[in-house]
């Protein structure tokens, strides 16, 4: 019966990955980018309008993963009702870690087995004047 568990946890990941890569490679069309740009896609399904939050991945198995270990220069969100794409949110890797940070105490567990941990950051904060950098802040027309 183990087997059967192993297999779909592998369909589900192999499902992930599929669509991930789908979505980033839709992303590097759009933006003219060359496959070369070191861009993280990641893809929300349906969540994010329950909750009002994006999840951003910070650790897996206890060490850091997602935002915390990337090494791309991006980071885009997208936002997906089902199968399709409502919005892209794309950041300056630096400015979601920063966010990220800013918002640990929000930390859950979730992913398959509960063995990823996630900061929530809600959608409504992230414009806030309070999570723009000081020279962002300067810049705001009163």
């Amino acid at each position: 019966m183990a087997l059967n568990t192993n297999i779909k946890k592998k369909s589900d990941f192999d499902f992930d990955l599929k669509f991930g890569k789908k979505r980033e490679n839709r992303l590097h069309t759009l933006l003219g980018m060359s496959s070369e740009d070191k861009v993280e896609v990641k893809t929300e399904r349906d969540w994010w309008q329950k909750t009002g939050n994006i999840a951003i991945e910070v650790e897996c198995n206890g060490k850091p993963s997602g935002v915390m270990a990337t090494k791309s220069d991006y980071w885009v969100h997208i936002l997906a009702e089902g199968d399709k794409d409502y919005c892209r949110l794309i950041f300056d890797t630096k400015t979601i870690k920063r966010l990220a940070k800013k918002y640990i105490s929000t930390l859950k567990a979730g992913g398959d087995g509960f063995r990823s941990k996630f900061v929530l950051i809600p959608l409504a904060e992230i414009f806030l004047p309070k999570n723009l950098t000081k020279s962002m802040q300067q810049r705001i027309v009163k």
